[in-house]
C-alpha cells in the first residue's frame, strides 16, 4: 500500500512538471467599501496582471452602489492594465429593459465578457424571481456577441430541488448562448469529476472551470458553505484546529490544500482555474508560480 502510494505522488508530481506554464487562470475580486480596501484590491490587481490571466471578474452587490462600483472598477481594470476584464452581472432585481442598458454601456466602454448570475434573492422573499441566469444570457445575447460565463454547482444549488434540475438549469444556461462555466468552491473532487461526467453526459459541451477558494479563514468559509450547499471535510476541521491566532500556519495549510487540489484535478485534464482571492493575492499568486504561471523574464540587454 505504501508503494502505492507513493507511486500516485510521483504521478501526481510528475504530471505537475508536465504542466508548468500550459494552464489559464482567472481570479475573482469583489467591490472594495473602503479606501484601504480599495488600495489592497489595486495592489491585488497588480501583483497578478503580470501572469497575463484568461480573465479577471468583479463581483456584482445587491444594491445600487456597489454595482456602481463594480462599473467602476471593470472599466479602471481594463483601462489600466489591458486585462479581460468581466463584470457579474444579476438580474433578480433588475428589469430587462435595465439590463440591456448596462449591457450595451459595457459594449460600448469594451467590456466583452460577462458573467451572467440570477443574483441572491431578497431576504425573506416569497415572491418567484421575474427573470432567471438563463433569460440573461439570451438579453446578452441579443444585445451583442459577448463572452459569457455563468455559474455551475457540483453540490447543487441550494435552492434546487435535485441534482438532475440542477444540471437541466446549467444545460438551458449552455443552451442560450453560454461559452463556460465556473464552479462554487468545493474540497470534494471526486464531486467535482463526477458532475464533469454528468454534464459531458446531457450535452454540456462547454469547459466546466473549477473554483478555488484557498482558505484561510476556516470560521468564514463555514458561514461560505452553511449558505452554499458546500460540504466541508472533516478533514478540513482537522487540519485548521488549533489555528485561529496562527495566521501565518493558516496560509501554508491553505496554500498546501489548494496546491494539491490543483494537482490533482491537472492530473485529471483539467486546464483551467479560477481562483477566489477575496481580493488578496499572495496565495494566488503563489500557487500560479508553482504552475508555471509567472511573469516573462525580462531580456538582458
Amino acid at each position: 500500500m505504501a508503494f502505492a502510494n507513493a507511486q500516485y505522488l510521483d504521478a501526481i508530481n510528475r504530471n505537475l512538471d508536465q504542466i508548468q506554464g500550459k494552464v489559464n487562470v482567472s481570479f475573482e475580486f469583489f467591490p472594495p467599501k473602503t479606501a484601504a480596501m480599495e488600495q489592497t484590491l489595486w495592489g491585488s490587481i497588480e501583483r497578478l496582471a503580470p501572469l497575463a490571466p484568461a480573465f479577471v471578474s468583479v463581483t456584482y452587490g445587491a444594491n445600487s452602489g456597489e454595482r456602481d462600483r463594480t462599473h467602476d472598477i471593470i472599466k479602471s481594470i481594463k483601462q489600466r492594465t489591458g486585462l479581460i476584464a468581466a463584470p457579474h452581472l444579476t438580474c433578480v432585481d433588475a428589469s430587462k429593459e435595465q439590463l440591456i442598458e448596462i449591457a450595451k454601456d459595457y459594449w460600448r466602454n469594451g467590456i466583452r465578457h460577462i458573467v451572467a448570475l440570477r443574483g441572491d434573492l431578497p431576504p425573506n422573499s416569497i415572491s418567484k424571481p421575474a427573470l432567471y441566469a438563463t433569460d440573461l444570457v439570451e438579453i446578452l445575447r441579443s444585445v451583442a456577441d459577448f463572452d459569457i460565463s455563468v455559474a455551475a454547482y457540483p453540490e447543487v444549488h441550494p435552492e434546487a430541488p435535485n441534482a438532475q434540475f440542477d444540471l437541466l438549469n446549467l444545460k438551458r444556461k449552455v443552451d442560450a448562448g453560454a461559452s463556460r462555466a465556473i464552479t462554487q468552491f468545493f474540497f470534494d473532487i471526486e464531486k467535482f469529476l463526477r458532475y464533469r461526467d454528468r454534464c459531458a453526459a446531457i450535452g454540456i459541451d462547454v469547459d466546466i472551470i473549477p473554483g478555488i477558494l484557498p482558505v484561510t479563514n476556516f470560521q468564514q468559509l463555514e458561514k461560505f458553505a452553511r449558505l452554499t450547499n458546500v460540504a466541508v471535510p472533516n478533514w478540513m476541521h482537522k487540519a485548521y484546529q488549533g489555528l485561529e491566532n496562527d495566521s501565518q500556519t493558516r496560509n501554508l495549510v491553505a496554500a498546501n490544500m489548494a496546491m494539491e487540489m490543483v494537482k490533482v484535478l491537472s492530473r485529471e485534464g483539467v486546464d483551467h482555474f479560477h481562483f477566489y482571492t477575496l481580493n488578496r493575492c499572495e496565495l494566488s499568486y503563489a500557487i500560479c508560480h508553482l504552475l508555471g504561471v509567472r511573469p516573462p523574464v525580462a531580456m538582458a540587454v
